[in-house]
């Protein structure tokens, strides 16, 4: 499920990284690609990058027609050509200004004298033109074969020729800029010949900017030419939606998909699991009638014995102890499968730890007693929500593991002490403890360490069991313990309200 999610995002990563790369290079190819043309426009001498750049577009773009020669028609006349040629022509008129401009494939000089008058010429022959001769386009010159070379890339470039302070000289775009010139980019071509960056306009739009140095001596130091990346930036966001999209339906199909296996794959273990399950609770019922038949048999045997035959008296009693062994056997494991399945009831109320470990040191008295091993209360206080019999029988398996590995002349210590919301029961003995390497296994079934503490006869049920029947109650048992020390079993449930007689 990992590694499919996993490749799932690195798929999808890729792609993005992909088109996002293919974006910036055919941006990067159209800026080099116009930056050619108007580099053919002005009649400067082309960089041989440039003219690379224009044939890998011609590449990419099938559709768009490689730069054609340009007609040989001379060197555009300079300012300073056309300010002495209007003061020879116009000796009277002062001059205000001159601009280069761009017009149907036409290039003119504005000329702007101080009595608001102006003159065109062209910017090739020095002619005079008139207004309408401006606005028809020129026969002399074969049009640049650009109108099939600019699709959207190069529709979506603006154009603005610098001079070496950084202004733009003249507008050759349909509209306006939409960003003033880059000062920083302007002084690195200057002195390194290019440049090309991103750059982030005031209003959080990203533009990619081509910077590159002039080669003519008159006119713009510099061209910059700019894309904005809006729309671009608009598909990859779309796109990365659409594969955020796509990754969440393949996680979701992916888990759907991953959850049937795995009810398929388990299904059959679970079917035996609950089969072994109900066949462990059918025959703890099946075997609790022939035990109680056979004790109750044994108990009459043993009645109606000769008093004077001992050996047949200790058969019967051999025969009553094994079968009480048994009943003990079979009720824990019946108690066990409850606790698998789930189907235990417990009637969990407040209970008074005072009466409750009273009675069970009672109780367990008689048997301490024959071993020399001494049951007492310590501190015991507070009121706990579990189920009395249960609780009950947890203690009494405890402290029957304590009878069992505790010397005579010793003590076994029951006490309670309430902390915060919850209620603490120890069972503290001064046994022969257990090794570190036992503990971590002592709640595993038919675990026994007894072979390493000199103790048999123990069907390792106990301690499991009461793990089971406290954690049933939502609580916890834990245990420490020392060599040749004793042990200590703790018991945390929730604390309760006495009930109110």
């Amino acid at each position: 499920m990992l590694a499919a999610l996993v490749l799932i995002l690195m798929v999808g990563g890729g792609g993005y990284l992909i088109v996002e790369r293919y974006f910036q290079d055919v941006t990067d190819l159209a800026l080099k690609h116009k930056m050619t043309h108007e580099f053919h426009s002005l009649a400067a001498p082309i960089p041989a990058e440039l003219i690379a750049s224009d044939r890998d577009w011609s590449l990419v773009r099938q559709e768009a027609a490689p730069l054609a020669p340009r007609p040989q028609r001379g060197i555009p006349l300079t300012q300073e050509q056309v300010a002495n040629m209007m003061q020879d022509a116009y000796p009277q008129r002062q001059l205000t200004r001159i601009k280069l401009d761009e017009k149907r494939n036409r290039l003119i000089y504005e000329i702007y004298f101080v009595d608001q008058s102006e003159i065109y010429i062209d910017a090739y022959t020095g002619k005079i033109l008139k207004p309408d001769e401006i606005e028809q386009p020129t026969t002399t010159i074969t049009p640049i074969p650009e109108a099939t070379a600019y699709d959207a890339e190069l529709a979506a470039i603006f154009v603005l020729p610098l001079d070496a302070k950084g202004r733009v000289l003249f507008n050759p775009n349909q509209t306006s800029s939409p960003l003033t010139p880059h000062i920083e980019a302007l002084q690195i071509a200057l002195s390194q010949g290019s440049d090309l960056r991103t750059i982030t306009t005031p209003d959080g739009h990203h533009v990619r900017l081509f910077t590159y140095k002039l080669t003519r001596d008159d006119g713009p130091v510099a061209l910059q030419l700019g894309r904005v990346l809006t729309d671009q930036e608009h598909v990859l966001n779309q796109l990365l939606m659409v594969m955020l999209s796509l990754s969440g339906v393949s996680v979701v199909l992916l888990g759907v998909g991953s959850w049937w296996i795995a009810g398929r794959a388990l299904g059959p273990a679970q079917q035996a699991w609950e089969r072994q399950q109900s066949f462990i609770a059918n025959a703890s019922h099946e075997l609790r009638t022939p035990l109680t038949l056979i004790r109750a048999s044994t108990e009459v045997a043993l009645r109606t014995a000769p008093s004077n035959d001992d050996d047949q008296r200790d058969l019967l009693e051999d025969v009553l102890s094994e079968a009480d062994h048994m009943r003990r056997l079979v009720d824990d494991l019946l108690t066990l499968s409850r606790l698998d399945s789930g189907r235990l009831k417990l009637e969990q109320v407040p209970v008074d730890l005072v009466e409750l470990l009273g009675d069970v040191q009672r109780q367990m008295n008689r048997v301490s007693q024959e071993l020399a091993i001494q049951i007492r209360l310590g501190d015991v206080a507070g009121f706990v929500l579990a189920d009395p019999d249960r609780l009950r029988q947890v203690l009494l398996i405890l402290l029957d593991n304590a009878l069992r590995h505790s010397a005579a002349d010793t003590a076994i210590t029951l006490s309670a002490q309430p902390h915060g919301h919850q209620v603490q029961i120890h069972v503290t003995d001064q046994g022969s403890g257990i090794a570190p390497e036992h503990l971590p296994h002592i709640f595993d079934r038919f675990y026994r360490a007894d072979a390493a503490r000199g103790v048999s006869g123990n069907a390792g049920l106990g301690l499991p069991i009461a793990k089971g029947l406290i954690e049933a109650q939502r609580g916890k048992l834990h245990v420490t313990s020392q060599l040749k020390v004793g042990t200590t079993v703790t018991i945390t449930l929730q604390t309760a309200r006495p009930l109110v007689q």
